[in-house]
């Protein structure tokens, strides 16, 4: 089906969180190819060599879009090739496309199961996709071949502690340290396993141990003071937090974390002082900012950061930046008035206005105050007419009040600026949808195809639009294959497959796909619907029975009529045939 989709919350981008990757991983030792002169012209298409040749020439100018579609051409040219995999390999880790990195990666280790360096890549892939028995597998595959890659038991160790499985973790630690005895890291992270045991003896024995193998880290002593915060060791927390300025003086975590442990201590004007000064600070010094934003925000201590940038606006009550971070963490505290009061206060000439007004807006939208939403995206236009991703959202909002000729005007004024725009095309293809005029919606779903190639909504767009008009089935099922491939775990977008199988009358192939659309999507009214409707074709029909009524229940009441009619039908049939079998 058609997902429509909602409005972005909030955009915050000040630190790049997931950056380990290798840019590449072409194996040294693989066979390049032999490129051969070409001395007559040919009819034949192109061969792999040509389309490698040119992949590099993209890569050389840093297109990667185009380098991959060349190298998936070379690739599928040679589909043998394992050299060919791994440079395409490095490009999907390179345009941090994990999905197809996976895929790709899994494809090279079915026909070299023992290579460490496309194993290790793919353990790392496996983390960042949430597949923790894929990473789990490949790690401990490395280390049967090669215990000597203290790395691998490290992310092994750090995977465990995550899943919160502290006693493999150990395991895996306590094997690095058979092995190599001086790990300052493998003593810090079996001080982490426990701490999370909460063996607190032995996790500070394990941390002490780590600042004696080196002790410019600063680590251990954070971990160390949490230790010492549960055990009310006051002093030994103060003598801590001096110990790193002493050795660092600017240092801003240990400056935040001192300030908050003032605060939480009750002594208000040592915290103040501390916070006022990094607010001044935040103006000119942008690690202020990372450091709060990947210690608390991004660690959803909301509550904390809010308090600690309350201190900081003391010394800069002017910092758009900062009252940006306030409105985000106010907002997740469900304190929307104070949220929106700092939102506000965001300048037009900064980074973050655009963030901050759409935020304003949503807070609006989410209390049903949609013409005050409507009414601050406009004055926000005044400021920054040139800005189209703010048209973008007001015809969203236009879109959801069913204000539709307004949604199409003002999109129609955010093309102006971009007209080459693909989230404003896609949008005003939504509209024209919703205003009936199919034709129209089709084409603008066709050139934002034509814009992005790989646009998963786009594709799913047209092709459920052609499936629900029973058009162009086989178009519309290679687009929302397409689409499926792009979004593997997309609930809408399996709907759709589901429903061009229904409509080729495929009818056990829609079951098996629209069963995994439930599971991915269960209260969605038209996926349940469409449910109900594929288990009738297959004959089962207290099944198709009770996926209408669970579609009924969460229908919108106006759109109830013809499922209700649907639900009577199916029960008027059932009843007749259990009176003839009587």
């Amino acid at each position: 089906m058609t997902q429509i989709l909602k409005p972005i919350k909030w955009v915050l981008i000040l630190t790049c969180l997931f950056c380990f990757l290798p840019s590449g991983c072409a194996s040294r030792n693989a066979t390049k190819p032999v490129f051969v002169k070409m001395t007559e012209k040919s009819d034949e298409p192109p061969s792999h060599y040509y389309y490698f040749t040119e992949a590099q020439f993209a890569l050389s100018r840093q297109d990667l879009d185009t380098a991959q579609k060349h190298m998936e051409k070379a690739w599928e040219s040679d589909p043998e090739s394992v050299y060919l995999m791994k440079e395409l390999l490095s490009i999907y880790l390179k345009k941090r496309d994990h999905e197809k990195a996976f895929q790709i990666a899994s494809k090279i280790l079915e026909k070299q199961p023992g290579d460490l360096q496309v194993l290790t890549v793919f353990g790392r892939i496996s983390q960042a996709l949430e597949r923790v028995p894929e990473a789990v597998d490949a790690y401990e595959k490395i280390l049967t071949r090669d215990p000597s890659q203290q790395n691998i038991y490290l992310l092994l160790a750090t995977l465990y502690l995550k899943e919160e499985d502290p006693e493999n973790a150990i395991e895996v630690i306590n094997k690095l340290l058979s092995n190599f005895p001086d790990s300052y890291a493998g003593h810090f992270y079996l001080g982490k396993a426990y701490m999370a045991m909460q063996a607190f003896d032995m996790a500070e024995k394990e941390f002490k141990t780590t600042l004696e193998l080196d002790p410019s880290l600063e680590e251990p002593r954070f971990e160390l003071m949490e230790l010492y915060k549960i055990r009310g060791q006051n002093e030994k927390i103060i003598n801590l937090y001096q110990e790193i300025r002493s050795r660092d003086p600017e240092n801003v975590r240990a400056a935040i974390e001192l300030g908050y442990y003032y605060h939480s201590q009750g002594k208000t004007m040592e915290s103040r002082d501390i916070f006022s000064n990094l607010g001044k600070r935040s103006d000119t010094d942008k690690e202020v900012l990372q450091i709060l934003v990947a210690f608390y925000l991004d660690q959803d201590e909301y509550e904390k950061a809010a308090i600690i940038i309350d201190g900081m606006l003391s010394g800069s009550p002017d910092s758009s930046e900062l009252h940006y971070l306030a409105g985000v963490a106010n907002d997740e505290l469900a304190d929307h008035d104070k949220a929106m009061e700092h939102l506000k206060k965001v300048a037009p000439e900064s980074r973050f206005y655009k963030n901050a007004v759409i935020h304003v807006a949503f807070l609006y939208q989410k209390t049903d105050e949609i013409d005050k939403a409507v009414d601050y995206l406009k004055s926000a236009i005044g400021k920054t007419p040139e800005d189209p991703d703010i048209y973008h959202y007001l015809g969203v909002l236009y879109e959801e009040a069913e204000k539709y000729r307004e949604a199409e005007a003002v999109l129609n004024e955010g093309l102006k600026i971009d007209p080459e725009n693909p989230k404003i095309h896609f949008r005003l293809g939504v509209v024209y949808d919703k205003l009936d005029r199919k034709k129209d919606s089709i084409e603008k779903m066709k050139f934002v195809i034509e814009l992005e190639p790989e646009n998963a909504n786009a594709l799913n767009y047209l092709g459920y639009t052609w499936a629900d008009m029973d058009k162009n089935l086989e178009e519309a099922e290679a687009l929302i294959r397409r689409a499926v491939e792009l979004k593997p775990d997309d609930g809408y977008i399996a709907d759709s497959l589901g429903w061009v199988f229904y409509k080729q009358g495929r009818y056990e192939e829609a079951v098996e796909v629209l069963e995994k659309a439930v599971e991915l999507v269960p209260d969605d009214p038209v996926i349940l619907e469409h449910m109900g409707d594929a288990y009738l074709k297959v004959n089962q029909k207290y099944k198709a029975l009770e996926f209408y009524e669970k579609s009924l229940e969460v229908k919108e009441e106006k759109d109830k009529a013809d499922l209700r009619k649907k639900i009577l039908e199916l029960k008027d049939d059932m009843i007749k045939k259990e009176n003839q079998v009587k």
